[in-house]
């Protein structure tokens, strides 16, 4: 019987195969009492499985090492640094011990325990991107498990051919049936298996958009789901599956008719996928002659090859807090910051690369153990600019490091989260002090350009004192949306009124675009509305000439931008914002 399963869709394109489910091994694990006596060996049964896992990540690391980036992309990497380093987390080893040793837990009993005084920890957590890593915790005690149970290696491909049916013959009787992977999740070393083995695409039962499963499956560019719920229990082992990666949709069992309109589907967005390739070296100008900005967002310095690869003519934001996580309190210093810096701007080959200071606080802490559990809203608390000014030395070593790392290219400096004239005062007098600071050393560093992030209404209420004082301006909508319409977008109860072409965001977006430009001021959108290509003509329509996005959705928005005549766009980008319904409008 044919049935749809809905989950998240995290990276494009059809997938249709047959299933190869992995079990969840936490579903049966054991709860029992143990002997005093006993204690030790249960400690130590934990502490084998964990360093089994430990080593296990090691030798993938060594693996991954020997790859080139399109095999082992620097996601999944940095993937296993995470993982590694939640094994060493001493809140999960000394949690576990206390279980053992205190309420005599048996030691799968103790892990899964403490799983969920950790896990519940990551769900109170305001940023979206460092509440999912609940997810890699969970894997991380899922293969602890494995070991403990002598389960190793959950993913192992079926080695038999399957027989041939009317719905193989459908696909291409010419080569093997595609497999396509069911899971409860996939940890890292799933994730290098699945690249290393025959899967077409993958559907879990848990995880979100900004989950390392889906960050690693859109830079391999796999049709994946997520979040599918209980796909893993509704799906049998051989079923046939189509993972439609667009529409975030699992369909079970289809009949012939609806394999063959997949199939054609899929073949379809292959073929579109290779012609928007071959736009790669098309510079962005629309059709009256505009030329437009497609910037690429990255994390890590080695995401720009990936921005170069994509065409991108430039780095709209680097999330410069990614230098700064999962370190245990210990920051980068000064020369680490400066190399890392170093290499995104020789990586991006003369082109301009601008760095976001780091974008981390309440919401987002370096170290569990230094969270603030004193901060009611943590959203609205000490983070971004607040953090940084609130911590001057190691403000002025970020800013020393950029300011150094000028001196190899382009670099403009973006401020985040930006509200009052004394915090610009602030930021402005500790640039110059850095800058001071450098010259008293004889270090050279570069000029850079000065830039604002628009991501607070009072910010965009305040144009004219922001222009005064900074280059360029970068409207971060994610922000500025969940700020303007009082909705916390990683609350689920209220995830569905978070809504980019709400009039009042529109308005502000709108208007911070045209003062800008009235004023001769760079401007950029660096949030999702930028990669979203059914909000490029809107956005050009409204004067934008600069979106930054993931290296991944630029050349569907160049396509946008190369059929747009903003002459004919602009009357009709008035009428969206003006609409009590812009949707209506920008889907009519």
């Amino acid at each position: 019987m044919t049935f749809s399963i809905h989950g998240l869709p995290v990276a494009r394109g059809i997938a249709i195969g047959r299933a190869v489910l992995v079990a969840s091994s936490r579903a049966d694990v054991a709860h029992y009492f143990i002997e005093p006596a006993s204690v030790e060996a249960e400690i130590e049964r934990v502490r084998a499985g964990r360093n089994a896992v430990v080593d296990e990540i090691h030798r993938l690391q060594h693996s991954v090492s020997q790859m080139g980036p399109k095999e082992a992309p620097h996601e999944l990497t940095a993937l296993l640094d995470v993982h590694l380093m939640l094994l060493q987390d001493e809140m999960l080893i000394s949690g576990v011990k206390h279980w053992i040793t205190d309420r005599l837990y048996n030691a799968e009993w103790a892990l899964t325990t403490q799983l969920e005084v950790i896990a519940r920890q990551f769900d109170e957590m305001e940023d979206e991107y460092l509440r999912e890593r609940k997810a890699d915790l969970e894997q991380v005690v899922e293969r602890i498990l494995r070991y403990m149970k002598g389960v190793a290696l959950p993913i192992t491909p079926p080695t038999t051919p399957h027989r041939k049916t009317q719905q193989d013959l459908l696909l291409d009787d010419t080569v093997d049936v595609p497999l396509v992977l069911i899971a409860h999740d996939l940890s890292p070393a799933d994730m290098l298996q699945f690249k290393q083995s025959v899967f077409a695409g993958f559907v879990t039962d848990v995880g979100g958009k900004t989950s390392h499963t889906a960050i690693v499956a859109r830079s391999l560019d796999i049709p994946a789901v997520v979040g599918a719920r209980s796909a893993s229990q509704l799906v049998r082992q051989d079923d046939w599956v189509i993972i439609d990666g667009d529409a975030g949709l699992m369909i079970v069992d289809p009949s012939a008719i609806i394999l063959a309109e997949y199939g054609f589907r899929q073949r379809q967005g292959q073929l579109e996928r290779e012609r928007l390739t071959r736009l790669r070296h098309t510079p962005a100008i629309t059709m009256d002659g505009q030329k437009v900005e497609l910037l690429a967002n990255i994390e890590m310095p080695e995401d720009a090859a990936g921005a170069i690869t994509a065409g991108a003519v430039g780095v709209g934001l680097f999330r410069s807090e990614f230098l700064f996580m999962g370190r245990q309190g210990n920051l980068p210093g000064e020369e680490e910051q400066f190399q890392a810096y170093k290499r995104a701007v020789e990586g991006m080959q003369g082109l301009p690369v601008t760095i976001r200071t780091v974008d981390i606080g309440a919401d987002k802490p370096l170290d569990k153990s230094q969270k603030d559990g004193t901060s009611l809203n943590p959203s609205l608390g000490l983070r971004a600019i607040r953090w940084s000014l609130n911590d001057p030395a190691m403000f002025l070593t970020q800013l020393r490091a950029i300011l150094r790392a000028a001196a190899y290219g382009q670099v403009n400096l973006l401020i985040p989260m930006l509200a009052h004239a004394s915090e610009i005062r602030q930021t402005l007098s500790l640039i110059d002090f850095a800058r001071a600071e450098l010259d008293n050393r004889g270090v050279p560093y570069g000029p850079v350009k000065l830039g604002a992030m628009i991501e607070i209404p009072a910010a965009a209420l305040t144009l004219k004192l922001f222009l005064k004082n900074f280059d360029f301006l970068s409207i971060g909508t994610n922000d500025l949306i969940q700020y303007t319409l009082a909705i916390d977008r990683a609350d689920e109860a209220v995830a569905h009124l978070y809504d980019p072409l709400h009039p009042a965001v529109l308005r502000l977006v709108a208007d911070t675009i045209a003062e800008c430009n009235a004023q001769g001021k760079g401007v950029s959108v660096c949030g999702e509305m930028a990669g979203d290509a059914s909000h490029t003509r809107l956005l050009l329509g409204l004067g934008l000439r600069s979106f930054s996005m993931h290296p991944a959705q630029i050349l569907a928005v160049k396509q946008e931008v190369l059929r747009s005549d903003t002459s004919r766009l602009q009357p009709w980008a008035q009428k969206v914002i003006e609409s009590d319904d812009p949707a209506s409008v920008l889907n009519a």
